[in-house]
């Protein structure tokens, strides 16, 4: 059945839950109130979303396996950088079966995926482009003609503007299954044999380390990991890791970690009961042990003090924020 919805947020963790296909964790890099539109289609077998981000942020992102996923910037301008390789404007960047990695944005962006079953997309490759369209090994870029280009990207607005001012057309059987030929067919031409791929990213041995380095992280969210250590588990030199961070997060390894630190103790503030726990407990137990510095810290990265997050009803979130959130006139 045909589906669709848009939804704009104020939170980061309440954003990435909506999104589809793709398990994601998002650090917000620069102060300030983070602002994001998410349009997600369901249709037979496409499934299209449009995202709209008005703060830098780096992002750690698993994709579901079974589907050929593609991504592509919806406005021509720079800012998207996967696992350290800057998405140039005009790119189609295919993905690997299941990829996992970093996406980091330095600056206000929109972009959008979509997606389809393997066998449906090498079915589209055969009959469509004469080419073969399973998932890559490696993920790759793929050059379209500027046609090409603007015609999927103009297919894919108009389809985010249906699911925000007229659902119904999405929702109705027939009209949807035009919309999807449309889709397909325009994705067919931007990833034909005339174009030239690109291997995306020039360091395999670099991504496998960031993996790594991103699991040890996630086993240790509320502990205390020490640089050395995490070295030590991944059998490289600090300066390595730092090299590697900084391409893939556009900052350093400590800097990432005590930032991501930071965004967990936010979540952690926002499903707590404010009635039961403590700043102290949550700050604490997050490994943000200098309460004062904590405190400076969180509100000036947040733009408000720990207590005020936590003040809201457990699991409430930004529901009354996001009810009358408006997005800034470039994201409308």
């Amino acid at each position: 059945m045909p589906a669709s919805m848009v939804r704009r947020f104020s939170e980061p963790d309440e954003y990435v839950a909506f999104l589809q296909a793709t398990k994601a964790e998002v650090s917000i890099t620069r102060p300030g109130h983070f602002e994001a539109k998410l349009a997600r289609i369901s249709l037979d077998r496409l499934w299209m979303q449009q995202y709209a981000e008005t703060l830098p942020r780096v992002a750690h992102y698993e994709n579901t396996h079974g589907r050929a996923i593609v991504a592509f910037q919806t406005r021509a301008e720079p800012g998207l950088i996967w696992d350290g390789s800057e998405a140039a404007p005009g790119a189609i960047l295919r993905l690997s079966e299941g990829q996992s990695g970093f996406l980091l944005s330095n600056g206000p962006t929109q972009f959008g995926t979509m997606s389809l079953p393997i066998a449906d997309m090498q079915a589209v490759g055969a009959t469509m482009g004469d080419c073969d369209l399973t998932p890559p090994r490696e993920p790759l870029y793929v050059m379209p003609s500027a046609v090409a280009m603007e015609r999927l990207r103009s297919l894919h607005e108009a389809a985010a503007n249906l699911a925000e001012h007229a659902p119904g057309v999405i929702a109705c059987p027939d009209s949807a299954r035009g919309l999807e030929q449309a889709l397909i067919a325009a994705l067919a031409d931007c990833l034909s044999p005339v174009d030239q791929p690109l291997t995306v990213f020039g360091n395999r041995d670099h991504a496998k380390i960031m993996r790594r380095f991103y699991a040890i992280l996630a086993a240790n969210s509320h502990s205390v990991i020490h640089l050395t250590e995490v070295c030590q588990q991944l059998g490289v030199s600090r300066r390595l890791l730092a090299a590697c961070c900084t391409r893939a997060l556009g900052m350093g390894p400590y800097h990432y970690l005590r930032l991501r630190q930071l965004h967990l103790t936010r979540r952690a503030l926002l499903l707590a009961d404010p009635a039961s726990t403590t700043v102290t407990e949550i700050a604490t137990a997050h490994a943000f042990w200098e309460l004062g510095r904590f405190a400076v810290a969180y509100r000036a990265h947040f733009r408000e003090t720990p207590s005020a997050t936590l003040r809201r009803a457990p699991g409430g979130g930004d529901s009354a924020v996001m009810a009358n959130f408006k997005l800034p006139a470039r994201f409308a």
